[in-house]
């Protein structure tokens, strides 16, 4: 059954090639559960490379679990994360860092998903005052939820500020690949170089099955992960069948590849309907996302024939994404299908 190619979500499209034949070579003979393995080992080192080789890697099942793991080595049950108010981990993981951690979650309104100092600076005037949650992370995405970029510089400026105040730097990292892929620089260039202290690493939307990992840059956190990811349900008994799935993506740079093709997409895409009438780009195209305001006719005819999200209804924005599987095909039959329903509308 093959069904039309979705602009929704990259987590609608199917698995790699190179991921699906790991996870055939992992299933041979028995072999020591709950990460024992040596496709695990394969992984950790896997991760070493390319992040450095002071870091620890935890295979996880979803990212949801990765990033309340991670934050739970921070903080304490007083503690506040500030973050956009578009973060996945406030809008979209059902309060999940909240009711497990059970710590604050402090958005903050950006213009395009991306924190500064300045917006960050106006949080820490209750540093110290006992009726106050205290902030103790900050958390950025990469790429954000409105698939803009942060550059190295200003990770590292949020990093030395955050680090200046006592508090600790979280990303969520779910779709880092196509940061690292649109910048044209490496994974740790973007994380440990530039002062990240732990993050979540995405695999799922790049190509894997359902694979997605802990990356902790400072050892001195490392201690509890162990039982944090126990507890928080994200511990597989057949480990060595997610660690194949990230070794894969980690070797011979197939994760950029995956992430450099979504990206041309993207950008081919709104290529493809630029100039029509009523048709603007809400952010700037700088991964795999395209969110274009369209006239609301168009969308609701569009919506008809295509799967997509509305991202901002009032504003008549939506979100279309591509994959590392979207051909050319797809996009140009997609944007030719926009710019005639624009045009007739």
């Amino acid at each position: 059954m093959r069904l039309p190619k979705s602009f929704a979500s990259d987590n609608h499209a199917g698995v790699h090639p190179d991921v699906i034949a790991a996870i055939v070579e992992a299933n041979v003979s028995d072999t020591p559960a709950y990460g024992g393995d040596p496709w695990t080992r394969a992984m950790e080192e896997a991760f070493r490379a390319e992040f450095g080789p002071q870091v620890s890697a935890y295979a996880m099942f979803n990212g949801t679990g990765a990033n309340v793991v991670g934050l739970g080595l921070v903080l304490r049950s007083y503690d506040a994360v500030l973050c956009p108010s578009s973060a996945h981990i406030n809008t979209n993981e059902c309060g999940a860092a909240e009711r497990v951690l059970g710590a604050k979650l402090v958005p903050i309104p950006t213009d395009d998903g991306k924190l500064t100092v300045e917006a960050v600076r106006d949080q820490l005037s209750i540093l110290g005052n006992e009726h106050h949650s205290q902030p103790r992370v900050i958390s950025i995405s990469q790429v954000t939820e409105c698939g803009t970029c942060y550059t190295p510089d200003e990770i590292a400026e949020l990093a030395d500020f955050a680090h200046a105040h006592g508090l600790f730097l979280h990303m969520d990292g779910a779709r880092l690949s196509n940061a690292a892929a649109e910048l044209g620089c490496s994974l740790r260039a973007l994380t440990g170089d530039v002062g990240v202290d732990l993050l979540s690493f995405g695999g799922t939307k790049n190509g894997a099955m359902g694979a997605e990992a802990l990356v902790i840059l400072r050892p001195e956190l490392d201690a509890p992960a162990l039982f944090l990811r126990k507890q928080g349900m994200q511990l597989a008994s057949k480990m060595r069948f997610v660690s194949a799935q990230l070794t894969a993506l980690l070797t011979d740079d197939l994760w950029r590849r995956n992430a450099s093709h979504a990206n041309a997409m993207a950008h081919r895409l709104a290529d493809g309907v630029a100039g029509l009438p009523g048709v603007a780009l809400r952010y700037p195209v700088q991964s795999n996302a395209v969110f274009p305001s369209l006239p609301e006719k168009v969308i609701t005819e569009l919506q008809q024939r295509h799967l997509f999200h509305v991202w901002e209804e009032a504003a008549h924005v939506v979100r279309w994404v591509t994959a590392f599987d979207t051909s050319t095909e797809d996009v140009d039959a997609f944007a030719a299908d926009v710019r005639q329903t624009v045009l007739e509308g």
